[in-house]
C-alpha cells in the first residue's frame, strides 16, 4: 500500500500543480510489446501470424476491457463464449470438418495469447475444445462427431470434461465413478469436481469405470435425470469460469453415448496427453503478460525523482525475468516442432509443462513485487494472472506428477506406488 515516502515523493515531482502531482499517471499497462529476444517465434508463417493476429485482437478490444469485472464477480462471460464461436477460437487444435486448419505452431501461439488475455478464458477454450471436444472427435463414432462436432466449436453448445473426482486427482487412473451395463445403455453412479463447465452447460463427456473394469467416456447431457452439479464457490484463481461438483446418481445414458475408441484409461491419456503442450504455452501467456506489465509500469513509475527503470535493481530483474520467459519460448516452439513431427513423447510433454509453469510463477511473482501496492488491483493486471497461474501449475496434472513421469523416464523406475 501507499506509504509516507511514495506520497511525499510522488508529490514532489516536478510539473503541475501539487494536486495535479499527486494524481497517478495511466501506467499503459496493457499493451503488448511483442516479446521475442531469441527470435524463438520467426518460424511462424504468415498464416501463423494472422491467426496469433486474430486472437490477439479479440484479447485487446474483448477481453481486456471487461474481464476485471467478471474475474471479481466469479461471473462467467457468457458473451465472450459467444464471440469466441463466432471467431472459431473454442476448437483449439481440433480439427473439425468444415474448419480451417491450424499448424501446432498457430495453434500454440493461439493458447499463449488468449492466456496472455486472460486464464479464465483460455481455460474455457481449453475445456470446451482441448477437452470435451477432442475427447469426442477423437475417440467418437461417426454419428457423435456430427452431432457435437459443429455446435461444440462454434459454442452454440457448451462442454464439460469430467475425469477428476473428489478424492481422485493426481491418481484419476484410480477413478470409482461406475457404468453399469444395462437394457439399452448404462447406469452411471459417481461424483466428480473441478468440472469446468459442469454445471449450467449442456453436456459433460464423463469417464467412468465399466463392467469390465476399464475407463469408458459417455456424452451425459447435463439436464439427465439424477445429473447433479453445483458450481464450486470461494475460487481465488480462475474467477471467471465456473468448474463444479458433480453427483451422478443412477443417471442413464443410452448405449449410442458411449465413445467407441474409448476403451482404457490410455484413452483418456491420448486426449490429456494432446492438450499438455497447450497448457505450457498458456503459461508462456501469463508470464508473458506478467513482464509487459512490470517492464511498463517501471518505466512509468517515478519514484525518489526518477523512473523505477534507471534502478540497477530492476533493470536486474527484468533481465532475470526476460531470461526465463526466453527460455520457456524457445522450450515450447522446441516441442512443438516435435509435436508437428509426430515424435513428442509424454515424458517431453510433461518436462515442459513443468517447465514452463514453474516459470511463469516466478515471473508473476516478480512482477507482482515491482508493482508494490499497485500490484495487487485487478486493474493493473499482474494479480489477477498471479492467482490464475496458480490453477494452471495444478490442472493438467500437478508439478509432482510431471516430475514423476519424467523421473521414471530418466532412471526407467516408477515412484508413482
Amino acid at each position: 500500500m501507499a506509504t509516507s515516502t511514495d506520497t511525499q515523493h510522488t508529490a514532489t515531482t516536478p510539473g503541475g500543480t501539487p494536486a495535479e502531482r499527486l494524481v497517478e499517471p495511466d501506467y499503459g499497462l496493457l499493451e503488448p510489446l511483442d516479446v521475442d529476444y531469441a527470435g524463438a517465434f520467426a518460424g511462424a508463417t504468415e498464416a501463423d501470424r494472422e491467426h496469433w493476429a486474430t486472437v490477439r485482437t479479440f484479447v485487446q478490444d474483448d477481453v481486456l476491457p471487461v474481464i476485471d469485472g467478471y474475474w471479481e464477480r466469479a461471473e462467467v462471460p457468457r458473451e465472450l463464449i459467444a464471440r469466441l464461436g463466432e471467431l472459431d477460437l473454442l476448437r483449439e487444435s481440433v480439427d473439425v470438418p468444415g474448419h480451417p486448419k491450424h499448424s501446432p505452431l498457430a495453434d500454440g501461439l493461439a493458447s499463449m495469447e488468449m492466456s496472455r488475455g486472460d486464464g479464465s478464458v483460455a481455460t474455457i477454450c481449453g475445456v470446451q475444445g482441448g477437452l470435451a471436444l477432442r475427447s469426442i472427435m477423437l475417440l467418437g463414432s461417426e454419428e457423435q462427431k456430427a452431432e457435437w462436432g459443429e455446435p461444440i466449436a462454434r459454442g452454440e453448445k457448451l462442454a464439460a470434461f469430467a475425469l477428476t473426482e473428489p478424492t481422485h486427482g493426481s491418481d484419476s487412473v484410480s477413478l470409482e465413478t461406475t457404468a453399469t451395463t444395462v437394457e439399452g445403455g448404462y447406469v452411471i453412479n459417481g461424483a466428480k469436481k473441478w468440472i469446468g463447465n459442469g454445471a449450467n452447460c449442456d453436456v459433460s463427456v464423463v469417464w467412468a469405470r465399466g463392467d469390465d473394469g476399464q475407463v469408458h467416456g459417455y456424452i451425459v447431457p447435463q439436464d439427465s435425470p439424477g445429473y447433479e452439479a453445483k458450481v464450486i464457490e470461494g475460487k481465488v484463481s480462475l474467477r471467471a469460469i465456473h468448474q463444479a461438483h458433480i453427483t451422478l446418481t443412477g443417471v442413464f445414458v443410452p448405449s449410442e453415448n458411449l465413445l467407441p475408441e474409448a476403451r482404457s484409461f490410455k484413452d483418456t491419456s491420448r486426449v490429456l496427453g494432446a492438450t499438455r503442450l497447450s497448457v505450457a504455452w498458456s503459461a508462456v501467456g501469463h508470464a508473458t503478460a506478467c513482464y509487459e506489465t512490470a517492464v511498463a509500469y517501471a518505466k512509468s513509475r517515478v519514484q525518489f525523482g526518477r523512473p523505477l527503470a534507471k534502478s540497477q535493481m530492476v533493470q536486474e530483474r527484468l533481465t532475470s525475468m526476460l531470461s526465463t520467459l526466453t527460455q520457456m519460448q524457445l522450450l515450447v516452439v522446441a516441442m512443438t516442432e516435435q509435436d508437428a513431427a509426430g515424435t513428442l513423447t509424454g515424458p517431453q510433454a510433461s518436462l515442459t509443462k513443468y517447465t514452463c509453469t514453474r516459470g511463469a510463477r516466478e515471473i508473476a511473482s516478480v512482477a507482482r513485487d515491482m508493482l508494490g501496492g499497485n500490484g495487487i488491483l485487478l486493474q493493473n493486471r499482474v494479480a489477477r494472472h498471479f492467482a490464475d497461474i496458480e490453477a494452471l501449475h495444478t490442472y493438467e496434472g500437478t508439478e509432482s506428477v510431471q516430475a514423476l513421469i519424467v523421473g521414471r523416464d530418466i532412471t526407467g523406475m516408477s515412484a508413482f506406488a
